[in-house]
């Protein structure tokens, strides 16, 4: 993965988590700016998605931009919302971050 398709990457992902923690802040679509921001932050975070598919095959961009976003929107439920995580919720994001580095690390097929 080149350098320039790891960052828009990363950008779909803050994208889509921004997004989730708006999505929280909604409070289901009843409070007009945090739904904008939901809306805006999803559409924004596809279209960005769509931009690294031009180089990386689609299973792979999707299993690491749903995981790694997994990781973050539960970060961001601890901290930001106070919301729990027990011992087998942090092995199962510790077993997701695993996944993404040895997809990164270690195969061939993150790459055309």
């Amino acid at each position: 993965m080149s350098i320039s398709t790891f960052f828009t990457l990363m950008l779909a992902i803050v994208l889509e988590v921004i997004g989730t923690t708006f999505l929280q802040k909604s409070e289901q679509f009843t409070k007009l700016v945090p739904t904008m921001v939901t809306l805006l932050c999803y559409g924004c975070s596809f279209y960005v998605l769509t931009l690294v598919l031009r180089s990386m095959p689609l299973g792979l961009t999707y299993a690491i931009w749903s995981g790694l976003g997994m990781v973050l929107v539960a970060t961001v439920g601890y901290f930001a919302f106070g919301q729990k995580l027990d011992l087998a919720a942090v092995c199962g994001l510790g077993l997701i971050i695993a996944g993404v580095l040895v997809i990164n690390l270690l195969s061939n097929s993150a790459s055309h």
